[in-house]
This record gives structure tokens, C-alpha cells and sequence, in this order.
């Protein structure tokens, strides 16, 4: 774990909507994961970004995130698809930071074949990282958002999992299976809520997706350009989103005025899908 800044303020000590919230964003030092990040941190969240590799990478992203000297921000190494690796994240967040107000469900792979050429590494591998990664970090964070009253869980899908892939049956089943668990971690949630006595005022615990079309990120470059122009042909829009146009709704969705929105996917691509 690397750390830069001070100390973080309490909840609501200060201007920006997210001020002293405490964001755990796995994938969080590259491409939309990245630009949420950058998005929460400007709201004034502290943010917990996870990443897998790039030890020097996440240094240099945490360093460049932080703007101001009122808090910082730290980077968090580990395997969403590994369940002890997610739970040990999780309590190093609560750990450092007292508190754990929103999680976002980003970190997700590829491995792109066709049904007939997929392996079963292929397919498990993928769903491993992207679905049951998902529900591994869910676990603890929940309970923790349960305990204390309030939250905001966004996980991270794709159009590929609302319309389907040819090459990307591990991709899109993992992508769409994350609109069950969404809907299902948000009945729960206001259940456990609601059994607490807990469940009127404040900010509420809410449960929801973000379903991007094709962004501009280092995935979507790998593609051959002509590819990207048949793609770009089918988004009544005419271009790819930018990362940030991704994190504009996540914020959205964190904020306290949106504690009337849980189970929901929304979508982010541009007319392609509707």
C-alpha cells in the first residue's frame, strides 16, 4: 500500500458533495477506473484505488490524483479475483482510512475467443475476475455499509453484456451477470436495512451499475481500426465515450441526493443500445 497527503476530514465537513467519504475503486489507476477516481477525488473523496500489477504505476497515479494538501488518497495492490485478497483490501481500507462509504466494482479482463476455441481456463478466469471479483469485494464491504447505516456500491458493466459479443461469451455472461447481482445486493441492502430500523433518512445503502458502450481506453485500442469504424457506425452518436463521461454518472450515483436510485443499470453509450 502506498500512501501520499494528510489525513483525511469527516463526512460532510466540507463544500464538495463527497467530502471525507472514503472510496474504494478497484482498477482505479487506469482508464474509466482511473477517471472515476479522479472524478470522486474531485468531489472530495478520499480514494482507495486498487490495483494488480504496476507497483510504480499506482504510486505515480496516487502522487498525480491528489490536489490539495486537506487529503489524500492511496493505492491498494491485489487480486479481485482472489476472495482473501478482496476481503484483506477492503479491511486495509476501513483499517487506514476509519470507513468505507462507496465502492466501485471496476477491475475487469478479457480473454476473447470464440465458444468453439474457448477454453475452460478462458472462460473461468474471466468470470472469475469480472462477476465473482464483484461479489468478493461486495461481501465485506456490505456488511461494513450495513454496521454503519449507509453506502454506495456501483458496479461496472457493458453493453457487451446487455447485446452479446461474437468472441466474448466469458466477457458478456460476466458483464451481465453483474445486472442480477446488482439487483440482488440492492433488495438485500435495504432489507438488512430496513430489519436495523435503519432504513428512513440519511443517505441510505444503494446498489447500482453502470453499463458503458465503447470508451476511448487502452482495451478499446487494441481494436483494428476498421473494426472501430463499424462500430462507430452503429452508435447513433457517431464516436466513442470518453472515460469520463463514464465517471460523471458514477459520481452521480455516490452522491447523498441520489439515495432514491438502488438496483438500477444505467446505461452510457451513446444511443447504441435502446
Amino acid at each position: 500500500m502506498t500512501t501520499a497527503h494528510a489525513a483525511p476530514q469527516a463526512a460532510g465537513t466540507g463544500p464538495r458533495a463527497l467530502e471525507g467519504r472514503v472510496a474504494l475503486v478497484t482498477g482505479g489507476t487506469r482508464g474509466i477506473g482511473a477517471a472515476i477516481s479522479r472524478s470522486l477525488g474531485q468531489a472530495g473523496a478520499i480514494v482507495a484505488a486498487g490495483y494488480t500489477r504496476d507497483d510504480e504505476a499506482a504510486a505515480r497515479f496516487i502522487k498525480d490524483m491528489d490536489v490539495s494538501d486537506d487529503r489524500h488518497g492511496t493505492v491498494h495492490r491485489g487480486n479481485v479475483g482472489n476472495p482473501e485478497d478482496c476481503e484483506r483490501v477492503v479491511h486495509e481500507v476501513i483499517d487506514q482510512h476509519g470507513r468505507l462509504d462507496i465502492l466501485i466494482n471496476n477491475a475487469g479482463i478479457t480473454s476473447d475467443k470464440s465458444v468453439l476455441k474457448m477454453s475452460f481456463e478462458d472462460w473461468d478466469k474471466v468470470i472469475r475476475v469480472n462477476l465473482s471479483g464483484a461479489f468478493y469485494m461486495a461481501k465485506p464491504a456490505l456488511q461494513h455499509m450495513v454496521d454503519r447505516g449507509s453506502g454506495r456500491i456501483v458496479n461496472i458493466s457493458s453493453i457487451i453484456g446487455q447485446q452479446g459479443n461474437i468472441g466474448q461469451a466469458n466477457y458478456a455472461s460476466s458483464k451481465s451477470g453483474m445486472f442480477g447481482l446488482t439487483m440482488t445486493l440492492a433488495r438485500e441492502a435495504a432489507h438488512a436495512l430496513k430489519k436495523a430500523d435503519r432504513l428512513e433518512g440519511g443517505p441510505g445503502l444503494t446498489v447500482n451499475t453502470v453499463s458503458p458502450g465503447f470508451v476511448n481506453t487502452d482495451m478499446v485500442a487494441t481494436v483494428p481500426e476498421k473494426v472501430l469504424d463499424g462500430i462507430r457506425a452503429k452508435i447513433p452518436l457517431g464516436r466513442l465515450g470518453e472515460p469520463e463521461e463514464i465517471a460523471r454518472v458514477v459520481h452521480f450515483l455516490c452522491d447523498d441526493a441520489s439515495s432514491y436510485i438502488t438496483g438500477q443499470v444505467w446505461a452510457v453509450n451513446g444511443g447504441m443500445e435502446m
